[in-house]
């Protein structure tokens, strides 16, 4: 017996307006479907509605786990401070984290991620290399303290997330266990009804070397990835890296400072040269931990300071300020040249190559240089692919000009490696007699940015179109408005149930039939079954709500097809 959902009952409010805040078609359509509602910035309420999507979400994503042999655990949300200063994120998460106080002073926070405390549990529970392999997993909300809050349940202050932790001793098992995870990912977003990319990642803070993430396209994600046409090569930009190469046999003149008033910009020196924007050297200025260090790119691209940021992760990175130039007569602002940078660490694009030349700062204010040749008259101290990726961009694998895309974050799989077994010296008893270094993984998926992500990709301009999979419900019933078709309506709704449908049916009184179809449309329930003229003759109109495809049936007819 399937739950039958009577929306006179049920506490659902649709809106016909979108929220004057929302920006994002998911954010416009949970609101006005009445599947969420906003407590505050970046705070939602999960109404019935939506409620049901979440758990049809987690339980999808509880049967994939459970079938690569995870177990799952739930730990708490509050935390103490003393295992995030022992692994160094109580600094690094920064404003990110909800620190509080108890009634006694202790120090405690709202957990971002748990990482630490998987990390402990394990370390009590495990004691020799017979109780492993693990794999552990829980559901649960996280808590980050956004700046922006934004786009609905995409980028909120609480989120739900399933996060787990492979526990192995050796790199051999680790890889085992990122492989099981791997593929259960992919079941579980092929489960859901969402169009997905596997993609390079940077670790970043989290640490380890494999990392990947899963991403969902869609206009309305933050994340940037590229595509090749031509080959399966596709990567998050910050992932993207270029190979170092070499220019051998090129003859350059003598360094030749040039007059270049008032040309502080790669623009303006440019124009005033009349030469293009690639033929010059921009280096930027930025903190790391607090040391200046310049970053030199051709001057006709960008410098993606989140890929750099990951790139030099766990370190702070953040521009200079006016302030950092005083008593630096070694830096000239907007004429900083590499080949006068000897106390400064010198990072550099792969596209400044050993044996190019460039038109660059001299160091001296209204002066540039030219003809100053990377590997002759300055050195790079590391090589770090930090430009903006744009279009057209040759292929790292095949060469192939790449595709640029957006989409939703909303699953990431890291081999952590030994970083907080190392923390934490989590050791077991090996085959030898010996203790071992256990290495971990950690891997999770968004649950309430898929739902979101799903509303992205799945919506047309009636509203929510639900994969079945995820559905508040497999079908739709709705009176039309007359006595008999509301108890026609309420009675096959009750067989349906019987037989194992999950049912919303519509029977209130005094609603319009428009407003009931428009609704119908907009909550995105996979299949509209209508009680309306020919109710009469025991006839029912079924609807498909993706394709839009109708045809009558008998009573008998729709209950055999809906069940089936």
């Amino acid at each position: 017996m399937a739950q039958v959902q009577r929306m006179s009952r049920l506490m659902v409010k649709t809106l016909r307006d979108d929220p004057a805040d929302a920006e994002t078609l998911s954010h416009k359509l949970l609101v006005r479907a009445g599947y969420v509602r906003r407590n505050s910035a970046g705070i939602w309420t999960w109404l019935p509605l939506g409620k049901k999507v979440l758990d049809n979400i987690s339980r999808v994503v509880r049967e994939e786990m459970d079938a690569i042999g995870a177990q799952e655990v739930l730990l708490p949300a509050l935390l103490p401070k003393e295992p995030y200063e022992a692994s160094a994120r109580w600094e690094e998460y920064g404003d990110l984290l909800f620190r509080l106080k108890d009634r006694k002073g202790g120090e405690y926070l709202l957990g971002p991620t748990h990482e630490e405390i998987f990390t402990l549990v394990v370390k009590d529970q495990v004691a020799s290399y017979k109780d492993l392999p693990v794999m552990l997993y829980q559901i649960q909300t996280k808590y980050r303290d956004e700046a922006r809050p934004r786009s609905g349940v995409l980028r909120g202050r609480e989120f739900q997330m399933k996060d787990s932790y492979s526990f192995d001793t050796t790199d051999e098992g680790l890889a085992e266990s990122y492989r099981l995870h791997r593929e259960a990912y992919q079941k579980i977003f092929t489960r859901l009804g969402l169009d997905y990319r596997i993609v390079s990642a940077v670790s970043g803070a989290m640490g380890g070397s494999a990392s990947e993430e899963f991403l969902a396209p869609a206009a309305a994600g933050e994340d940037t990835f590229v595509d090749c046409p031509a080959c399966d090569y596709a990567a998050n930009t910050e992932a993207v890296t270029f190979a170092l190469k070499p220019v051998e046999g090129a003859e350059h003149g003598p360094v030749e400072d040039v007059d270049t008033p008032d040309t502080p910009t790669i623009e303006t020196l440019a124009e005033h040269l009349g030469v293009p924007a690639s033929a010059t050297l921009k280096n930027l200025l930025v903190k790391v931990d607090g040391e200046i260090v310049a970053v030199g790119v051709p001057g006709d691209r960008e410098v993606d300071l989140g890929k750099l940021g990951e790139h030099l992760a766990p370190a702070v990175v953040e521009l200079v300020t006016a302030e950092d130039f005083e008593g630096r007569e070694d830096l000239v602002r907007g004429y900083v040249g590499p080949q006068g940078l000897e106390k400064v660490r010198y990072i550099a694009d792969p596209r400044v190559a050993p044996g190019t030349a460039w038109i660059t700062g001299a160091n001296k204010a209204d002066t540039h240089a030219r003809n100053v040749v990377c590997g002759r008259d300055f050195q790079v101290d590391d090589y770090l692919d930090v430009v903006v990726v744009e279009e057209g961009d040759p292929c790292p694998s095949c060469g192939t000009g790449l595709k640029l895309d957006r989409a939703i974050e909303i699953g990431h799989i890291f081999q952590l490696g030994r970083k907080y077994a190392d923390t934490f010296q989590l050791d077991v008893l090996g085959q030898q007699g010996k203790p071992v270094r256990v290495t971990m993984g950690s891997y999770g998926v968004g649950v309430s940015r898929a739902v979101a992500a799903l509303a992205e990709q799945s919506a047309d301009e009636q509203g929510l179109c639900w994969p079945k999979e995820v559905a508040p419900a497999d079908v739709h019933v709705v009176a039309a408005g007359k006595a008999l078709q509301t108890e026609l309506a309420l009675d096959v709704s009750e067989k349906l149930g019987a037989a194992g449908v999950r049912v919303l049916v519509d029977d209130r009184a005094g609603v319009s039939p428009g407003v009931k179809f428009t609704d119908a449309e907009l909550i995105g329930v996979p299949q509209i079954l209508v009680a309306g003229r020919r109710s009469a003759e025991g006839v029912l109109e079924l609807k498909d709500r993706r394709t839009g495809e109708r045809e009558e049936l008998t009573v008998d007819e729709a209950i055999a097809r809906l069940a089936a």
